[in-house]
């Protein structure tokens, strides 16, 4: 009886002892395209680009994610990473950098490395561009453009041509974007600069946050932000005060005012009344 007991103690303590580990994995990897893969989870997502030489990663979320993201890289490719392009400078995107900074080139827009180092936030890149600059790696070409503001003033947006695919950073939002007006943001360049993404040859876009979108997701994410600016103009010229702008701007046509996350309710209407109140003074 003690010998059936101590069994059934040893397995149920191997079961709760899976259950944890399992309950200690924060992240996924899933295959976008041949060679590119989508690390998601808390954070940004992180784009994982597969080649003969090794790995070209997008992001790389909090710095508490390193570990699990190389265990995840691991599972895809027996090579270690060798780049990693932030698309922007906030850390649920750069903060493992802590870590990669010790085994890879890190490589951002010059505005988002000034923006770290302003934050005071550890390992901003070495390596840094202006207008474009592209990774060369065991066949695969990666290139990386600013387009200007939007999200923040450094933005990276990040093409794979011969897979069709674009890493948009917080560029492309699955729920709401959230407009940084303390780094650079601004709702008008972030139409021009989606327009000017949209240039570009591709069929799949990774965002920041959400699922995978296709053009016509980009498309309306472009459209939406043209409307939320448009309604914010209807509503200031109607005499709307800056208080009371985030009950105002609630629109069954605007989805993103009705976003559970708040992130652009709470954090881009007072930026967003200011500037559209700027550009209507002109």
């Amino acid at each position: 009886m003690l010998k059936l007991k101590t069994v059934f103690l040893s397995s149920l303590f191997l079961v709760l002892g899976m259950t944890s580990a399992q309950a200690q994995n924060r992240l996924t990897i899933e295959q976008v395209k041949q060679g590119l893969y989508m690390i998601v989870g808390p954070g940004g997502n992180v784009g994982v680009r597969v080649t003969s030489e090794g790995v070209i990663l997008i992001d790389d979320k909090f710095p508490q994610d390193f570990e699990e993201i190389e265990s995840l890289v691991a599972s895809v490719s027996d090579l270690p990473v060798k780049y990693v392009i932030n698309t922007h400078h906030h850390g649920d995107h750069s903060g493992g950098n802590q870590g990669y900074i010790k085994i890879a080139e890190i490589i951002a827009h010059q505005n988002a490395r000034d923006n770290m180092l302003r934050g005071d936030q550890e390992a901003p890149p070495r390596l840094v561009f202006t207008d474009q600059t592209a990774v060369y790696l065991g066949g695969a070409e990666v290139r990386a453009f600013y387009m200007g503001r939007g999200h923040t003033n450094g933005d990276a947006v990040v093409y794979f041509p011969d897979l069709k695919t674009v890493h948009g950073g917080d560029l492309l939002h699955g729920t709401a974007p959230f407009i940084d007006y303390a780094n650079g943001g601004s709702s008008r360049g972030w139409v021009s600069t989606i327009n000017k993404l949209l240039s570009l040859d591709f069929d799949t876009a990774i965002p920041g946050h959400g699922s995978l979108m296709d053009r016509r997701d980009v498309l309306d994410f472009r459209n939406q932000m043209e409307a939320a600016r448009e309604h914010m103009a209807e509503l200031i010229r109607s005499g709307l005060q800056r208080e009371d702008a985030a009950e105002a701007i609630v629109s069954r046509d605007l989805s993103w005012t009705q976003a559970a996350e708040g992130l652009f309710m709470n954090r881009s209407i007072p930026g967003l009344y200011d500037e559209i109140s700027a550009e209507i003074e002109l």
